[in-house]
């Protein structure tokens, strides 16, 4: 496999790793207000990746359509946002910020944490995945600066996912080594899904604008359904959308100035 492309399905899983390995330096618990800034980040550049990296190259993909052009991406966009809300309905998992709630036991509690995370990480190695099939299929709206800009984005944003699902198991008593690994374990299936992906597009070329859309689907389902709950809850909410504000701008200056 191509270098270039190696790396790029690799660098959202480095991301999380990272952010995992912030249990060795931060305390037993991460903030509210820190988890809401990291959360609202998190969530801005899913939505600009979702629009400058993944829908406006599906538009341009479908531009021979004409006035039709919307239709891939209206149609990946909603198979997208149903694809999760099926896994969301099939795989039981508890959000992030709900952890350490009711009387389960911590095996439970830890492994629909991972669910959970597991849940966010698969349309964004899915949406890596997809961007570096465009390029390998010489679409002209899909330049290798760009699939590398977004994976770097995911990768920046997956840094805070990575320290907010390990941190929690921290708290509960787990040993710092376990709680890392624990939170590697969670980002592995990026490059998992992102490889599949992209040998199913560059093997049928002409469902790429809806590829591309489904993508974006899935990583807006992960922002409304999660994150921006998560972000805006209790006091304090406009700390996650300053930061989804700041996490927005990163990722359209990233994508517009690289790609």
């Amino acid at each position: 496999m191509n270098v270039q492309i190696s790396i790029g399905l690799l660098l959202p899983f480095l991301g999380t790793s990272l952010g995992s390995a912030m249990v060795f330096v931060l305390r037993r618990q991460i903030s509210e207000n820190l988890q809401k800034a990291l959360t609202g980040s998190a969530a801005g550049v899913m939505v600009a990746a979702s629009f400058w990296s993944l829908l406006d190259p599906a538009l341009e993909g479908a531009e021979k359509l004409g006035r039709l052009s919307f239709i891939p991406a209206a149609i990946g966009f909603l198979v997208g946002i149903g694809f999760l809300l099926l896994l969301d309905c099939i795989i039981p998992h508890m959000h992030m910020d709900k952890m350490v709630d009711g009387p389960r036991s911590t095996l439970k509690r830890t492994t629909k944490l991972i669910l959970a995370v597991t849940l966010h990480n698969i349309p964004e190695g899915m949406a890596v995945g997809v961007v570096y099939a465009g390029w390998l299929a010489g679409e002209s709206s899909v330049s290798l600066a760009a699939a590398f800009t977004l994976a770097l984005g995911i990768a920046l944003q997956n840094f805070p996912e990575g320290a907010i699902v390990s941190m929690p198991l921290r708290a509960e008593g787990m040993s710092k080594m376990k709680t890392f690994w624990y939170g590697v374990l969670s980002g592995i299936v990026e490059p998992i899904a992102g490889l599949i992906t992209l040998v199913a597009a560059t093997t049928v070329i002409s469902i790429l604008p809806y590829m591309l859309a489904f993508a974006a689907g899935a990583m807006f389902y992960v922002v409304v359904e999660e994150l921006i709950p998560e972000m805006s809850e209790g006091k304090h909410s406009n700390i996650g959308t300053v930061a989804f504000s700041l996490g927005f701008v990163l990722m359209m200056v990233l994508d517009v100035a690289l790609g």
